[in-house]
């Protein structure tokens, strides 16, 4: 064998295959979503009108749903260009860049001897999950209970246990006719030439198997059980089998979960991701100890274009989230960015999901910051504005980070942003393009929920007249959802629609809403002659202009209402896209819904283009409604 199957796997790593596959058709615009590496096209193995044709960058992979053609890079060439299997190696190898391994009869007894390692992982895997169940795995049984894992998930996860013992696995594998060689291959002992005994690398630990992208066991993890070991999690060491910065636990799982549309969610331990698999969040991986590393990033951008990255909400969390953004901005634009969460109260996903639910956490990840977000909140936070000097240092800080951005159009882009955003911080107000706010509420549903709220609350008449739109509305948050009926009771009530009658007659319960979507009057300081408050004065409603800026333009309420109606369609299209995605899962099992796959993709192709047609018209309508603001701006500076 000239090719081993690392060397071809490497030549796949490089190459998106929708760039092979992209040479020789051409990809449906509308039906592909170029950013999560997802395309589809009329097959070239057959004669067809509409694409059936599908790849997919995230598995390396395409299939034809008319014809059956399947394959990945090289048979794609072979079958289509009449190449011969070598051919097809040598041209995409020079195209990555790889050099060409030389006919070496040892390799054949290398890969050999490589898939033999796997078997000797898999025989220490299995080891250790009966020490879980035996009786010295107890104790251990016990500290997963407590963590809230139960016998089932621990055997979904393949946890074990390494007993006490120096010689407990090595004596076992010996006995399975593992030579000594193999042993010390894979890390599972520690040896050396100043050790005359190898001996046990984990001991009195839980274990956590860590698996390669085709599910194979290639290292573990070990949880230490006594409170004073030198290290509470272990991991093996480097081997032919594992390189630490190029894997994240539980990766071949959670890029299944992920679906055709979904993207990681990447916390920081074994515990968090298993605890978020049990709370429903399967799609959950961890790096393994250690910052994440840029070949954990392109791990991800396989999966979808935005991770979800989520630390611990603690000053070690936050320093690991801008170690991660440095990473990312090289790579920033173009379909891949990530989204960044940092939990309150220095809690970590595991003990967030316990005392507060699932429900809430998944409102985080709602919520969780873009990039160019994080850019901001990174600098921001904790940070003090008082003085010139104060403001310069944070935006240099800032700027240097958009200059670190590799793609230069989005750079530019970002430059703008922060221009407009550090305005709004600094000073009270924004004058940046009336655009960037219309598009801002895409990227936050907590920003589309506040905004909804406040321009009801300082606008009631359209309350009135957009009454079952808002009822219609799923808030995410709690306490917005509560405000809700509590403006559908209050409604009921009055008689005259005003700002002040809200105020006045909202229950005291929502005053903490009130102020976080529309904002109480503000005063501070007084005169040293009259004494009257004259300093500064936020009047009320001063959350919702920083929210909505256009309001100090004064504008026709005719145009709120156009912008209301806006955030409206994006609710519609939310819920379109949950639609789409039930579909989408429904395509790898149509016989467990009694539909053909031609069905359920005639489904998907209609559920697709009718919310690419409802995004196309709401893009008209926000462009059509900034066009107008721009002019009403250039008139009043006029």
């Amino acid at each position: 064998m000239r090719f081993s199957p690392s060397f071809l796997q490497e030549i796949r790593d490089r190459i998106p295959i929708a760039d092979v596959v992209g040479r020789r058709v051409t990809f449906d615009r509308k039906k592909s979503n170029q950013a999560k590496g997802d395309f589809w096209a009329c097959c070239p193995f057959h004669g067809e009108k509409s694409p059936s044709f599908h790849c997919e960058n995230s598995k390396g992979r395409y299939h034809c749903f008319g014809c059956g053609a399947s394959g990945d890079h090289f048979r794609f060439m072979t079958e289509l260009d009449g190449l011969s299997f070598p051919e097809a190696v040598e041209r995409l190898a020079d195209e990555a860049g790889l050099q060409l391994p030389a006919v070496d009869p040892q390799m054949v007894e290398r890969e050999k001897k490589k898939a033999t390692l796997f078997d000797v992982m898999t025989l220490a895997a299995e080891f250790f999950q009966a020490q879980l169940q035996a009786p010295e795995g107890a104790k251990a049984r016990a500290y997963l209970r407590e963590r809230g894992l139960s016998p089932a998930h621990q055997n979904e996860f393949g946890l074990g246990f390494a007993p006490s013992s120096r010689y407990a696995l090595k004596e076992h594998l010996s006995a399975k006719g593992v030579s000594k060689e193999q042993i010390e291959a894979c890390g599972l002992v520690v040896f050396g030439p100043e050790i005359a005994v190898s001996y046990d690398r984990f001991r009195d630990r839980i274990m956590f198997p860590i698996t390669d992208a085709r599910e194979r066991v290639i290292a573990f993890g070990g949880r230490a059980m006594a409170p004073d070991a030198p290290a509470k999690y272990l991991n093996s060491p480097e081997t032919e089998l594992f390189s630490k910065s190029n894997v994240l636990y539980n990766y071949a799982r959670a890029r299944k979960e992920a679906g055709r549309d979904g993207s990681l969610l990447v916390c920081e331990g074994y515990m968090d991701v298993i605890a978020l698999h049990v709370a429903g969040f399967k799609n959950a991986v961890a790096p393994l100890g250690t910052a994440l590393t840029e070949q954990q990033l392109q791990l991800a951008w396989r999966v979808g274009s935005e991770p979800v990255l989520c630390f611990d909400g603690d000053e070690a969390g936050m320093r690991a989230a801008g170690r991660s953004l440095d990473l990312i901005l090289p790579h920033y634009g173009d379909g891949r960015g990530a989204k960044f969460i940092s939990l309150p109260d220095g809690k970590d996903p595991d003990d967030f999901v316990k005392e507060r639910g699932a429900a809430e956490f998944q409102q985080v990840v709602l919520n969780a910051m873009p990039v160019s977000e994080f850019i901001l909140h990174r600098w921001l936070v904790g940070a003090s504005l008082d003085s010139p000097e104060d403001k310069l240092r944070v935006e240099k800080a800032i700027n240097e980070d958009v200059a670190r951005i590799g793609d230069k159009a989005m750079a530019h882009h970002m430059r703008q942003h922060v221009r407009t955003r550090l305005s709004a911080v600094f000073y009270g107000k924004d004058h940046g393009p009336v655009a960037q706010h219309l598009s801002f509420s895409k990227e936050s549903v907590g920003m589309r929920e506040k905004l909804v709220l406040g321009i009801l609350i300082e606008y009631p008449t359209l309350l009135d007249r957009n009454f079952e739109e808002f009822m219609d509305i799923d808030f995410k948050k709690k306490q917005y959802s509560k405000f809700q009926k509590g403006m559908y009771d209050l409604l009921v009530k009055l008689s005259d629609y005003t700002v002040s009658e809200i105020y006045e007659k909202i229950h005291p319960q929502f005053y903490g809403v009130l102020e976080e979507v529309h904002g109480f009057p503000v005063t501070a300081g007084t005169d040293e002659m009259t004494g009257e408050t004259v300093r500064w004065s936020l009047k009320r409603g001063h959350r919702l202009r920083i929210n909505f800026p256009m309001l100090e333009t004064d504008p026709p309420i005719g145009w709120v209402e156009e912008y209301l109606h806006i955030l409206f369609r994006q609710y519609e299209e939310q819920r379109m896209n949950m639609e789409l995605d039930v579909t989408s899962k429904w395509i790898a099992e149509p016989e467990k819904y009694g539909m053909s796959e031609d069905s359920i993709y005639a489904m998907y192709d209609k559920q697709l283009r009718d919310l690419r047609e409802h995004q196309a018209e709401t893009e008209r309508r926000i462009e059509s409604l900034d066009a107008r603001f721009r002019a009403r701006a250039g008139r009043q500076a006029a």
